[in-house]
């Protein structure tokens, strides 16, 4: 055989072997995984869910096909841990900060720790529960986790200080609720959807929510301020029972494995700055807003009047028998080690 026979034989064993390694588009995946999560495909975590179903498929070479379900259309918010435990989905997406007795060393990250953006506390969160290993996971494999930005105050005339927030009525939840009322504000419970309608007809002044609903909301319009203090996040957790995780096979476990260290980071970046950086540019080209500094003062004032919630939120989970004070202080010292990072 000549040299020249030999090479072509050469290039093409390569060229077999390189296509026999890409996934086969008619080829069934050895793996089909459901991942439920309760918010639209559009939204930020839903996003999430998408680009972590897209990478297992590309970096298994189409060994695990996910199928999504977004929407509630396999699991509601508060349904979605149990689905998962009893296997109506092998993955659940879901709110740790929705469900503060089930997860009571977790929500810790909801308390006003000053987290400056997504990606910060994202990346908290999961060295947090890495470190800690809260027993409230035990019969779950945490796939991936992150958090909302914290939440800004957003008003329809300026708050610089304590007394323009007094008695001022906006619209909040969860831990929202108390950060408001210690601050000083009346805090209201109403649907989000409902919040424009509400700010038109002056039931309430504003709002303290993460702000890319400044343009999904259109809310822009009548917001012209917000506050630049950072008040608090909602986390979420995208977990699979442990008996289903233990039967994947070891290169699936590697690559979710893998995919969880970086999904803190690529949630909390997109969410920062697709989602609300890109609103708060959209609001002020399109309707002038101002983004309201507080003086050094008065942020230190105002994290005086939230501290009690942190010392009353450890001293309750002490008397739960959980490592409260070191999760805060580990919480604190990781954002600023994180806020810092070039």
């Amino acid at each position: 055989m000549t040299r020249r026979a030999i090479l072509m034989q050469s290039v093409a064993a390569l060229a077999v072997g390189a296509l026999a390694a890409l996934p086969s588009p008619g080829r069934a995946a050895d793996i089909n995984l459901t991942y439920a999560f309760f918010a639209p495909a559009q939204t930020f975590p839903g996003r999430q869910m998408a680009h972590w179903a897209e990478e297992i498929k590309k970096r298994t070479n189409g060994k695990v096909e996910v199928r999504t379900f977004p929407g509630g259309s396999l699991l509601s918010a508060r349904d979605m841990y149990d689905g998962v435990s009893k296997g109506v989905a092998d993955i659940g997406l879901g709110s740790p900060s929705y469900d503060p007795g089930r997860f009571p060393l977790t929500s810790g990250i909801s308390l006003p720790l000053g987290f400056p953006s997504s990606t910060v506390a994202s990346q908290v969160l999961w060295e947090l529960t890495k470190e800690f290993k809260p027993k409230e996971y035990e019969s779950f494999k945490v796939i991936a986790m992150f958090t909302t930005e914290p939440g800004h105050i957003q008003t329809n005339k300026a708050v610089r200080n304590a007394g323009d927030l007094a008695g001022m009525k906006l619209r909040a939840s969860g831990t929202g609720v108390p950060v408001l009322s210690a601050l000083g504000a009346a805090p209201v419970g109403m649907p989000m959807p409902e919040v424009p309608q509400a700010v038109q007809t002056g039931v309430i002044a504003g709002h303290m929510t993460s702000r890319e609903v400044l343009k999904d909301f259109k809310l822009a319009e009548m917001l012209k301020f917000t506050t630049d203090y950072p008040t608090v996040v909602t986390s979420f957790a995208a977990v699979m029972d442990r008996k289903r995780w233990d039967k994947l096979p070891d290169d699936v476990k590697k690559v979710i494995d893998q995919l969880a260290e970086e999904m803190p980071g690529w949630t909390g970046r997109y969410h920062d700055q697709q989602n609300v950086g890109e609103a708060l540019e959209w609001s002020k080209k399109q309707h002038g807003l101002e983004i309201v500094s507080l003086s050094a003062d008065e942020r230190k004032a105002w994290n005086a009047k939230l501290e009690p919630m942190v010392t009353q939120w450890v001293e309750e989970m002490k008397g739960k028998g959980l490592p409260a004070e070191k999760y805060v202080q580990r919480a604190r010292e990781l954002r600023d080690q994180l806020a810092n990072k070039k």
